[in-house]
């Protein structure tokens, strides 16, 4: 096998007694290991998977979220596919939309017939509404590596302008890697850049594929077939030689984070690569975390953003139904779920086309509570009441069982919504705006597009389908629902989501209007008025880095059984000056429980963040040798903090 073990082969090894895979890292003369050496098992596949780079990266992602390698070289390799892995280098993949392979091997460097300066320009057309724009593409077309933080403009445009980054980073001989939060979103980029590169000259890689696919298109970036990679979260790790750029749409989207430990979120590890590889990197979309915010604000990265002159062009006019002017003409605009500026705006905008309504609920009434005294139904397990559909029996959103109209505190059978969701929303909607269709579109009937003519669309948040030619108008409802939620991101996220949806509407030239309900006076609801994402992420960084909260400093959160996690925080070392926070039960634990597990924060300032990942995992790792009853789980920079 001494031929056979090359770095970055995949082999079996017998660890512990039982049969374990592995990777080769290296070849050396001597070891460090005092105690006796084993044997190989097995070459599983003489052919280095594993490239070095690759390898570089999973230790320092795993060192940045307090892991373990293993677990991140499972987010990165694909499990092997014996048939795929066997195929000859020019068959890897068959020819065609978004595959690899022209049965000739590897896929020439894109030529456009002019220099890679004139050339970068060329590609930098669509960026022609960004200052900074055709710069920043001349600069990957001439083999730099530009770094931005970009707040798109609302519209079409943005696939064609990822394309554009990408083909001028192909133009220099270098490969590039996209990353986009879901299926709808990988098919536009797709598209794209089938268009601008040319057919068989970019791979697609989504965990949608089966496992012989996805391994065939995977081994086949490995062999350098292809240099050119776009996917959904997996497609982070895509073994792309040479790498240029690192592309990532939609930075804020919660499906850029990995459930599965040590739970990294494509936006670091995007940004560690690009930094680790001496990459460009280009991490936006039409709104802006304080995370992205605060890579623009240490230097690492510059801001791309169109003037306010070009941001007036092409976005819809936005109304507040809190706005003072309204309330003058409408007092109950403010408390309305849907006021009459709403109403007034859809029946414009069904003249000339669809419109598309948001609610952050699908269902039909998502809570209720008594008509009389007010007080939320609940279930005895402690879950809200629902109302599945009109007529229909209560029942608890958490368990399922029956529940009884009857007020548990003064019996009255009456209920009034407290929530109301996307199903109802469309009842209401067809009574108020006459014979337009209404469609829904959410949960498992998500609708991809629409057609021009006038229709009512109402969908949750993700699910809103793109309308030929734009909608006429958009009705953002519920607003207080996702501005309430207990969460750190919760306003940014609102954010996110109200302008994801207005990007969809046709520019105020061409009669499109938005209608948020919600307090005009709201930081969130004015950056959406002005399309101002940039300078709202930089208020909630401020105000994080006055209360020390994230991305202004590095938390850890530490879950489990009480005895388990009181062993572990005594056991490690936390870095001088940790703040410990907590316990409180956990979210997923149930109150009164004698097993209900706990949570603790662990602070540090953002030069400690490293330390404080070393001590938790060598914590762990002390508890698993020690075989300890009961499992932790440590989460360096958690989503979800609350």
């Amino acid at each position: 096998m001494a031929a056979a073990a090359v770095p970055g082969a995949q082999v079996r090894v017998r660890f512990a007694g039982q049969l374990a895979s592995g990777f080769v890292l290296d070849r050396l003369a001597a070891s460090e290991h005092p105690g006796r050496l084993g044997y190989l098992e097995r070459v599983i596949a003489p052919e280095p998977i594993l490239s070095s780079e690759i390898a570089v990266l999973a230790r320092a992602v795993a060192d940045r979220y307090g892991g373990t390698m293993a677990d991140v070289l499972r987010l990165a390799i694909p499990p092997r596919h014996a048939a795929a892995g066997k195929a000859p280098a020019s068959r890897a993949c068959p020819a065609g939309n978004g595959t690899v392979g022209n049965g000739a091997g590897a896929a020439p460097p894109v030529s456009l017939g002019r220099s890679s300066a004139a050339g970068g320009a060329d590609c930098g057309v669509p960026w022609v509404q960004y200052p900074d724009g055709p710069s920043f593409v001349a600069a990957l077309a001439q083999g730099r590596s530009p770094r931005a933080v970009w707040s798109a403009l609302p519209g079409p445009a943005w696939p064609q302008q990822i394309a554009g980054a990408v083909t001028a980073t192909a133009m220099s001989g270098r490969g590039a890697v996209v990353v986009v939060p879901d299926a709808r979103d990988l098919r536009l980029v797709d598209s794209a850049l089938e268009r601008s590169l040319g057919p068989g000259r970019h791979v697609v890689l989504s965990a949608s594929l089966g496992p012989a696919e996805r391994y065939r298109r995977w081994i086949a970036v490995a062999r350098g077939e292809m240099t050119v990679v776009a996917g959904t979260r997996s497609a982070m790790f895509a073994p792309v030689a040479d790498l240029g750029l690192v592309v990532l749409w939609d930075e804020g989207d919660d499906l850029h984070a990995e459930p599965r430990a040590p739970y990294p979120h494509a936006r670091e590890v995007l940004a560690l690569r690009a930094y680790l590889a001496r990459s460009g990197a280009l991490i936006g979309g039409f709104a802006r975390t304080a995370e992205a915010e605060l890579l623009v604000s240490v230097g690492w990265a510059r801001p791309l953003t169109a003037d306010r002159t070009e941001r007036r062009q092409v976005a819809p006019e936005v109304h507040s139904a809190g706005a003072d002017s309204e309330l003058a003409r409408d007092e109950a605009a403010r408390s309305a779920r849907l006021p009459s500026i709403a109403l007034r705006t859809a029946r414009a905008a069904l003249e000339t086309g669809p419109v598309l309504v948001q609610v952050p609920r699908r269902g039909y009434l998502t809570a209720v509570a008594c008509e009389s005294c007010h007080t939320r139904a609940r279930c005895a397990c402690g879950g809200p009441a629902e109302l599945p559909g009109p007529g229909m029996p209560l029942r608890c959103g958490w368990c399922g069982s029956a529940i009884g109209r009857g007020c548990r505190s003064c019996g009255h059978p009456g209920l009034r919504a407290v929530v109301t969701g996307a199903r109802r929303t469309a009842e209401e909607l067809g009574r108020a705006l006459g014979p337009a269709p209404v469609l829904s579109s959410g949960g498992s009937s998500v609708l991809d597009h629409v057609g021009p003519e006038p229709a009512v669309i109402v969908a949750t948040p993700g699910a809103e389908p793109a309308a030929q030619g734009g909608y006429s108008a958009a009705l953002l409802l519920d607003g207080w629902a996702m501005l309430g939620l207990p969460g750190l991101h919760a306003a940014e996220e609102t954010l996110r989501r109200w302008m994801n949806a207005a990007a969809l509407v046709r520019p105020a030239s061409q009669g499109g209007r938005v209608v948020v309900v919600g307090v005009g006076e709201q930081p969130v609801v004015q950056a959406l008025v002005r399309w101002d994402p940039a300078t709202f992420a930089a208020r909630e960084l401020a105000e994080r880095e006055d209360l020390r909260l994230p991305p202004a400093a590095r938390m850890a959160s530490v879950t489990g059984p009480p005895d388990a996690v009181d062993s572990l925080l005594a056991a490690v070392r936390l870095p001088a000056g940790a703040d410990l926070l907590g316990p409180l039960p956990a979210p997923e634990g149930r109150a009164g429980s004698p097993q209900t597990p706990i949570r603790y924060l662990v602070r540090v300032p953002r030069s400690q963040g490293l330390e404080l990942a070393t001590a938790l995992r060598e914590g762990q790792a002390a508890r698993s040798a020690a075989k300890d009853p009961g499992s932790v789980r440590v989460q360096v920079d958690p989503t979800v903090l609350i």
